[in-house]
């Protein structure tokens, strides 16, 4: 019985060292990696926007790391394709939250796919930063808006053509989708209204994703621009469509000094896979452009052609990216953690210098501060900046334009809502529209 006693010690002694972990098996998950989640359309009609934000992402990662990574930690990247698909886009973000259990997720371009994205973030707990011109209207715990609101790009450009252009007949062009018809929304009451532009002197269309077949369109745009009056287009057309678009201008000899057209969603990237000679004159307001000159934008620049070739450009979102990407690091740094609500209580207040020699600050709304700038296209795909704000513009979440919005205010520092509505002292349920 003894001996049946001390080998039943010895067995259980045995079986308790097999299941304990070994020294060397052992490991501290301080160790590893932090992961990144990037979540851009590599396939489908915003392909040609977005695969240069995966490849921006990638590349901050990978000077991050240089520098030593974050909290003594390397940063991983976590890319999917969500293939310009929008019910895709939220399967994603929840397999990037859930599955890979990314710290942070930097991705989006359409409002319609930020929109799709924005339940399973708020339900999991998880933070995008959103790198893209937007509508406005929406502010999220867990988004950072790091694209422009329309006061950082539209109104500032509809100001430029009608005090510095003298345009007094209003082309609005988009893409039929959430981003081009709420922004055409805001703007269509800021002519009326603000501006006292008349109906007859106001013509709204949309077409899907990807149209190609411009011929009738363009000869209606053609013919409104001839009633006399200076006319313009402001384009809120969005991925490949554009392509086709400006080279049926082209064909049918509509120049800038015809009827110009200023653009908000057509950057370097963009002009890269076309003969830019007829565009040229045409405009694009934007918060960044490859051509200004400063010493943070020629190193950025410097950097992304080692990388990429010397053939590819920057533009607006690539900076945005930047920005928010250092925003970030800087918020981790300062939590000593990359748990969401420690990074996301020390966001606010955070600043970092932008690509254009002056600095981004987040705002307790969660947008950022930025400049604005009107380009216009030159031979080479590049752009002459021939205006700028004095400084720097504060990103609005909900318009001063509407009268439903004009009373929301989004503050998630001290009223820790982001849809307050300051008559009825109220904040809604719900983050976003």
């Amino acid at each position: 019985m003894k001996l049946k006693y001390i080998c039943f010690v010895a067995l259980l002694a045995l079986a308790g060292n097999a299941c304990a972990p070994s020294e060397d098996a052992s490991s501290d998950p301080q160790d590893d990696p932090i992961r990144v989640g990037v979540l851009h359309s590599l396939s489908g009609s915003m392909a040609i926007s977005e695969t240069t934000l995966k490849d921006t992402v990638e590349m901050l990662i990978d000077e991050q790391n240089a520098r030593g990574g974050l909290l003594g930690r390397q940063l991983e990247a976590v890319v999917v394709d969500p293939a310009s698909d929008w019910p895709l886009f939220a399967e994603q973000a929840r397999n990037l939250l859930e599955v890979e259990q990314v710290d942070v997720v930097f991705g989006c371009w359409t409002s319609v796919s930020r929109k799709s994205v924005l339940p399973v973030f708020e339900e999991l707990n998880g933070l995008l930063f959103y790198p893209v011109q937007y509508e406005g209207e929406e502010s999220s715990k867990n988004v950072i808006y790091t694209g422009a609101a329309p006061n950082q790009q539209a109104i500032p450009a509809i100001d430029y053509l009608r005090n510095e252009v003298g345009i007094e007949r209003w082309v609005l062009e988009g893409t039929d989708y959430v981003y081009p018809r709420t922004t055409n929304r805001i703007l269509e009451a800021y002519l009326k209204d603000e501006l006292g532009v008349a109906d007859e002197d106001i013509s709204i269309n949309y077409t899907p994703f990807g149209h190609s077949d411009w011929q009738t369109r363009v000869s209606e745009i053609e013919s409104f621009g001839s009633a006399g009056k200076l006319t313009a287009v402001v384009s809120t057309i969005n991925g490949d469509a554009n392509v086709p678009f400006y080279l049926e201008l082209a064909n049918q000899e509509i120049s800038a000094e015809d009827i110009p057209v200023v653009a908000f969603s057509v950057g370097e990237e963009e002009l890269s896979g076309l003969d830019t000679e007829p565009l040229v004159g045409h405009l694009a307001a934007w918060n960044y452009f490859q051509s200004i000159e400063d010493p943070m934008n020629s190193e950025f620049i410097t950097n992304w052609k080692q990388r990429m070739g010397e053939s590819r450009t920057t533009n607006d979102p690539m900076e945005a990216h930047y920005i928010g990407f250092n925003l970030w690091a800087k918020a981790v740094e300062q939590a000593g953690t990359t748990d969401v609500d420690a990074v996301l209580a020390a966001l606010p207040g955070t600043e970092t210098p932008n690509l254009t020699g002056g600095t981004a600050r987040l705002l307790a709304n969660h947008h950022i501060t930025k400049p604005v700038f009107i380009g216009e296209v030159r031979a080479d795909g590049q752009f002459d900046v021939v205006w700028q704000t004095d400084g720097t513009v504060e990103g609005d979440a909900w318009t001063n334009h509407l009268p439903d919005s004009r009373v929301i205010e989004a503050d998630w520092v001290e009223l820790e809502c982001g849809n307050y509505n300051t008559e009825t002292g109220i904040c809604s349920g719900t983050n976003y529209e």
